[in-house]
């Protein structure tokens, strides 16, 4: 689904968490200071949660009308820099929610309220993490898509952000929130299939060439500047805000951050959340789709080592045959029909047995020898349950089941594939003690390049 986005040195003596939080975002967007700290109130255990959607396309609807359904939410404000998108949303949610949100275009309008207690990030990448360092700082909990940040040095931040304020920052891979993906986790750690050496994960999907086209006329009163964000300057064009932007580096990591990091998450999961790998290296490019505008490869291989196993990553954009798991698939229990044509499966091959999993509802099975399957297990999607997760953290304050300092890993790794193919299809050395590369040239790019005006301070 598409997602629209919004649109921006502590002194030697002490100061005040609040005059900090005046310095430090006046400082990193240039925007003025503001405040908003609501991180004292709390939720009773039957009281509504106030959730604010900051990003009203697609994706951010389809989260917020769930949250609101399933997990009882009471939205109290969208924001986004578009006039229709924001009367869109509201007709979306209105017959789950009759009280009708307020709308804003500016953020930190949402972050100054009192009445929000957590927000919904649901903008392009290179958004995601400058909206949820900041909502950290102005107390209130985070529900932000995936990939939680577009590079690496980002994702660490918002760790930090999230631990320095104590907030709940619960990112969108759902899959943590499954039942049978903990059960496939369980099996797994229990030394069923023996020992692993090889995890493959797959994200085989078709796609079609991309073209710009006509760049049309920027909306009156939409503010294209502030929906670049750090990304650097470039005119007005249609389709770019429009949903093209999943094919340019500027805001986004390709399918591999935008879709694949559902597997990669879950692969992580599942192989006992093992921390970062060694060393990386990538081979892809545009093969397929050769003479488009877009920058995103079409055909990526990736392959982490993680010391006692090898984890691999193939994701193509172009056979028609490949199917993900469908929608019908994902609205009850079921089990993936055919796993050799599945976009999106996790193979696990252990000494003794082999385990295929499917994302998002698809179940898994366990093989021995001749193909013959020893255990089956259906599957239901974590949507509905991941968000209730989350709100029930915000209240209880406990640790949600995708923590952003659980999904920085898989986060990391998969920035670490797209460096890798980005500096040159190469393989390099990596350490997670000091977060550095052997590749000069892939270090340059641990940290995105920041316009003024939209930096995020080194100090959160």
């Amino acid at each position: 689904m598409d997602k629209n986005a919004l649109q921006p040195p502590v002194g030697k003596k002490p100061v005040t968490r609040r005059s900090f939080l005046q310095r430090s975002a006046g400082a990193a967007l240039g925007l003025g200071a503001w405040t908003a700290l609501s991180a004292d109130r709390v939720i009773g255990a039957n009281e509504r949660v106030n959730v604010a959607l900051i990003g009203c396309g697609g994706r951010g609807g389809f989260v917020l009308r769930v949250m609101i359904e399933e997990a009882g939410a009471n939205c109290v404000c969208l924001c986004d820099l578009s006039d229709r998108r924001l009367e869109k949303m509201w007709e979306f949610i209105q017959p789950a929610q009759p009280n009708k949100p307020r709308f804003e275009k500016d953020f930190h309008k949402v972050f100054e309220s009192k009445d929000v207690d957590a927000v919904i990030v649901a903008t392009p990448d290179n958004w995601h993490a400058p909206l949820t360092i900041m909502a950290c700082q102005a107390g209130k909990d985070v529900y932000v898509e995936k990939p939680h940040s577009h590079c690496m040095w980002e994702s660490g931040k918002m760790v930090e952000a999230a631990a320095k304020y104590k907030r709940i920052v619960q990112v969108g891979t759902q899959n943590r929130s499954t039942e049978y993906n903990q059960q496939a986790r369980d099996v797994v750690q229990s030394g069923k299939l023996g020992k692993i050496g090889l995890v493959k994960v797959f994200n085989l999907k078709n796609g079609l060439p991309f073209k710009l086209g006509d760049p049309g006329k920027q909306p009156e009163g939409f503010d294209w500047d502030r929906w670049l964000g750090r990304a650097a300057w470039r005119p007005y064009h249609q389709r770019i805000w429009q949903g093209g932007w999943h094919w340019n580096w500027d805001y986004c990591g390709g399918d591999l951050t935008d879709d694949s990091i559902h597997q990669l998450d879950l692969a992580l999961m599942v192989m006992g959340d093992p921390g970062l790998p060694t060393s990386v290296r990538a081979l892809g490019g545009r093969y397929i789709h050769t003479g488009d505008d877009a920058e995103v490869p079409d055909v990526l291989n990736i392959a982490w080592d993680f010391s006692s196993f090898v984890m691999t990553f193939d994701m193509t954009q172009y056979p028609v045959y490949m199917e993900k798991s469908t929608d019908a698939l994902r609205k009850k229990k079921n089990l993936v029909p055919d796993w050799t044509q599945n976009a999106t499966r996790i193979e696990f091959y252990g000494q003794d047995m082999l385990m295929i999993l499917g994302r998002h509802g698809g179940g898994f099975v366990v093989e021995k020898a001749s193909s013959q399957i020893v255990e089956k297990v259906y599957g239901t999607p974590g949507d509905r349950v991941h968000y209730l997760n989350f709100i029930e953290c915000v209240k209880s304050r406990k640790q949600p089941n995708a923590d952003i300092a659980v999904a920085h890993a898989s986060n990391l790794i998969a920035h670490m594939g797209n460096i890798a193919h980005r500096v040159g299809n190469v393989s390099m050395k990596y350490d997670a003690k000091t977060g550095a590369f052997d590749n000069p040239a892939a270090n340059a790019m641990f940290k995105d390049t920041y316009r003024k005006g939209y930096e995020i301070p080194d100090t959160v």
